[in-house]
């Protein structure tokens, strides 16, 4: 079978391309080369990511996860292509959540990127679905995996500097996502004619907590973890002061690293029919350690 492979330069991406290197032969779309899709299935996962230091303009975000869908899934209903599939963002729903994050919640993007995902995601959903072919887009959480550290980074370097978490108090959950939960979903929904298309949430099982997460570092490093439990009204007087003295720590800053969110996998799971290969933990800590080589 062969496998038309967007994003291949990314980290998922590049991860997807050693997956499946004995499984598929696949072809790697080069934006400036013509876009023309002669393979079976249609992995589409080049985007532009979710810029936190707002350095990025918006058109860049429209221009590459709405455009560039749009022409991506134009091709493919025209193509001989059965399968596409695409990444969205649970921040195409939501940044912040209440409870539990479902395909069910009306989606209401507020960044560029969340809207840009969320216009893509509306075009592919205007089009009538041909019979013979099946239309996944998938959004996932907090994506992790060996050499990717990403958002975790600074929570790992604040372990392997040996500093203490000074927001032990709070209990929030965050919802993550392993690669290699990631692909073995992508192979199932390639291999299997029986699940439907549609939109899905990718997330592991279980959420963690802020102290979880230190507390895996840690035991990757073969360290005691360190974790503050200070009071919360002290820390809340603190990033008060820093929202005036411009402080690491401000009002801001603590409700990011405080708050939860909780994204359901329910879905996919049930359509599937499988347990996912690796756990919440399991899947951090083998990133974690990872980390510890580089």
């Amino acid at each position: 079978m062969n496998l038309f492979l967007t994003g291949s330069t990314g980290f998922v991406g590049r991860y997807l391309s050693n997956y499946f290197v004995d499984i598929y032969r696949i072809i790697k779309f080069q934006r400036e080369t013509h876009l023309e899709i002669n393979e079976h299935v249609v992995i589409h996962l080049a985007g532009k990511a979710h810029d936190i230091k707002n350095d990025s303009s918006s058109d860049e975000y429209y221009n590459v996860n709405t455009k560039l869908t749009k022409d991506i899934f134009d091709a493919f209903l025209t193509s001989d292509a059965r399968v596409f599939v695409t990444l969205s963002s649970v921040k195409a729903v939501a940044d912040e959540v209440e409870g539990e994050l479902t395909e069910a919640v009306s989606p209401n993007p507020i960044t560029h990127y969340g809207k840009s995902k969320f216009f893509a995601e509306q075009y592919i959903l205007s089009k009538p679905i041909p019979l013979n072919k099946r239309i996944y887009i998938l959004r996932p959480c907090m994506i992790h995996g060996p050499g990717n550290k990403g958002n975790l980074s600074l929570l790992y370097s604040m372990v392997s500097n040996g500093l203490p978490w000074p927001l032990g108090t709070f209990e929030n959950k965050r919802s993550f996502c392993s690669i290699d939960n990631l692909m073995f979903i992508i192979k199932e929904l390639i291999e299997r004619e029986d699940i439907p298309s549609g939109i899905y949430n990718i997330a592991d099982d279980e959420p963690l907590s802020t102290n979880e997460l230190i507390a895996l570092i840690a035991k990757s490093q073969n360290r005691k973890p360190k974790i503050w439990k200070i009071s919360k009204v002290i820390v809340a007087r603190i990033a008060s002061f820093g929202d005036k003295l411009h402080l690491p720590l401000n009002t801001d800053r603590l409700q990011k690293l405080t708050s939860s969110y909780i994204v359901s996998n329910a879905k996919i799971k049930a359509a599937i029919g499988k347990p996912l290969p690796v756990s919440s933990k399991g899947g951090l800590l083998k990133t974690f350690k990872s980390f510890n080589s580089q």
